[in-house]
């Protein structure tokens, strides 16, 4: 095995895919000649050319249309955007085109495409650009929707989306790409829609995905020392959900809180929550409980960003209320 940066992790696994499949490039600004704006793409363009490596303008409608035209024409693209926030500007091509040519045509067109790039909030960028946009995407059917922030889950989950046949958001993290993680010598998938127990326990379950992932393990390892065992559940994939991994969960542990980076207002965690109620409401031994971004936008001042996203001392409040601790 080999410790990876998230970066190198997501790295190999595009590079790996480029010299599988001829069919695959990667598109996006500032992935060719700058080596990419978090240098993900280092080398690259050195390896496979200009044709296969391309730089853009600052023009994600347009460079996201050509894709999804290449994409239709029988090539695989991969959109670097530079941050999800910027997929904003592409919303219509993505989600208005990409999700639903395959739907339209009758079948006649898939749209084997994946864009990806890091999402949510980093250090001190202001709140037009430190927005967690997975609910927004994952609420349209047609788009597949991953979430995550360790170098082997980017690795197998990033090489299974290029190979998919449908338009895949890929969500990574900027404040995650130098996370080190131990990833095997020989090539492996990981299948979309399959959740990672990434820690067992017998009290609660912390539900979760992308950074707070490091979160809820920091907020289990001190739930331990009061006496309370929590497990922790990266869903990794948002659409599809790996649903009986929540179900199998609640029946485990009968108490789960989520928690999620983004507003709690028509959330993921939101959607979670009625899902288990509509699924093993029986199983539960305490209502379902979210820690989530407070309602407001992100601040930019450095002091005041930690106050908004979920943090260890949120979680451990939550998971001690549903474990009748408080």
């Amino acid at each position: 095995m080999a410790e990876l940066q998230l970066r190198e992790a997501l790295r190999r696994a595009m590079v790996e895919e480029m010299r599988r499949d001829p069919s695959v490039f990667l598109i996006g600004e500032e992935v060719a000649q700058y080596d990419g704006a978090y240098k993900v793409s280092q080398g690259m363009l050195a390896e496979f050319g200009p044709r296969r490596v391309i730089d853009t303008p600052i023009a994600e409608n347009g460079f996201s249309g050509l894709a999804i035209g290449a994409a239709m024409s029988g090539l695989r693209p991969i959109v670097e955007i530079m941050t999800w926030n910027f997929a904003l500007v592409a919303y219509d091509q993505i989600i208005n085109h990409a999700a639903k040519i395959y739907q339209m045509s009758g079948g006649q067109y898939r749209v084997p495409i994946v864009f990806r790039g890091p999402n949510g909030a980093a250090e001190a960028l202001g709140s037009q650009h430190s927005q967690a946009l997975e609910s927004i995407f994952a609420h349209f059917p047609g788009i597949k929707v991953v979430s995550t922030a360790t170098p082997r889950d980017a690795y197998g989950l990033l090489k299974s989306a290029i190979r998919d046949d449908s338009p895949v958001c890929f969500m990574e993290s900027e404040i995650s790409y130098g996370v080190k993680g131990f990833v095997e010598d020989e090539e492996f998938l990981i299948p979309l829609g399959k959740a990672d127990l990434k820690r067992d326990g017998t009290d609660v379950t912390l539900i979760t995905w992308n950074k707070q992932v490091q979160t809820c393990l920091d907020a289990a390892a001190a739930l331990e020392k009061q006496g309370i065992s929590a497990a922790v559940l990266d869903l990794r994939t948002l659409r599809p959900l790996d649903e009986q991994a929540i179900v199998d969960a609640v029946a485990r542990t009968h108490r789960v809180v989520v928690v999620q980076e983004g507003f709690p207002y028509a959330g993921v965690g939101a959607e979670i929550a009625c899902r288990i109620q509509e699924s093993c409401f029986d199983a539960l031994d305490a209502p379902v409980l979210r820690v989530t971004n407070r309602d407001v936008p992100q601040p930019y001042a450095f002091s005041l960003e930690p106050h908004v996203l979920p943090n260890v001392a949120r979680v451990v409040d939550a998971a001690r209320a549903v474990c009748q601790r408080k």
